[in-house]
């Protein structure tokens, strides 16, 4: 069994990440009790159905009282709204990490919080296009990177434990600044949502003029638009928060994209092949 970090984990939004990072906090001991609080009370209960909380807790307010660490797995614009308030509360060694796609506007909410340095920004840049306690999977983090965020502004304390808990888990880690991070994500993970969004909506309307039969696709498209079935809770706010980085990447997605229509237009085969290469 690995050191036991914290007594009690509490989790708030017990989905995907939350319900993962569930599993492998228990996997390899590292708490003795993990409580859970969900939005939607049925996935709290089918959470604790399948073991992956030891209690539902009624408030979010309940989980905070009792626990050492606070995963806040929350839509990122509820986060930012709510981080000042569960810092409020913030009891001394109380670490709390969060799991969004976006940092900037949760940092800036904080930053002049008298119990800023109790709260690790986290990324862990891992996931599919499920949901919900169900979608919750062993080692999902394993070998991938988990991004830890202005870490100057933690407690040393804080980053070492949580750095524990994610290296324990398999993750890999490494630090940036927010700005960096919403830029980086805007890139490798908001803009490849969009495009699949966008593609499959591309599909979804030929099929509706009856211009194609989308039955017939092969594994390509299936491939390129799985992640357009996320959850649209979760990624509209993503979207909404990165809006500058987000706009940026798409914008040279764009151009690169105009260079193939006009090379294909002309028949132009030199300069396809370079945009190929």
């Amino acid at each position: 069994m690995e050191e036991l970090l914290f007594n009690t984990v509490g989790i708030v939004g017990i989905g995907l990440i939350g319900g993962s990072l569930a599993k492998d906090i228990r996997t390899f001991g590292l708490a003795r009790k993990i409580l859970g609080w969900n939005r939607t009370e049925a996935h709290a209960d089918r959470a604790l159905e399948l073991g992956l909380i030891d209690e539902k807790v009624a408030s979010i307010e309940a989980l905070l009282a009792q626990s050492d660490l606070v995963i806040l797995a929350m839509p990122v614009n509820i986060l930012a709204e709510r981080l000042p308030q569960f810092l409020d509360e913030a009891r001394p060694g109380q670490v709390f990490i969060d799991v969004g796609s976006t940092k900037q506007s949760l940092v800036d909410a904080v930053k002049q919080h008298p119990n800023r340095s109790a709260f690790v920004a986290c990324h862990p840049m891992a996931g599919t296009e499920r949901s919900g306690p169900d979608a919750a999977v062993d080692h999902l983090f394993r070998n991938r990177f988990t991004l830890l965020i202005d870490t100057e502004d933690s407690a040393p304390s804080a980053v070492h434990k949580v750095s524990m808990l994610w290296k324990t888990v398999g993750a890999v880690l490494a630090s940036m600044s927010a700005e960096e991070h919403d830029r980086t994500a805007a890139l490798l993970s908001h803009m490849p949502h969009v495009l699949a969004y966008a593609l499959a909506r591309t599909i979804k309307d030929a099929e509706r003029n009856q211009a194609l039969n989308a039955r017939f696709a092969g594994g390509g498209l299936a491939s390129m638009t799985r992640i357009a079935h996320s959850p649209i809770s979760m990624w509209l706010p993503i979207f909404q928060q990165n809006k500058t980085a987000l706009l940026a990447a798409i914008d040279l997605f764009q151009r690169y994209l105009s260079d193939f229509r006009e090379a294909i237009a002309t028949d132009d085969a030199l300069r396809l092949s370079d945009l190929m290469k």
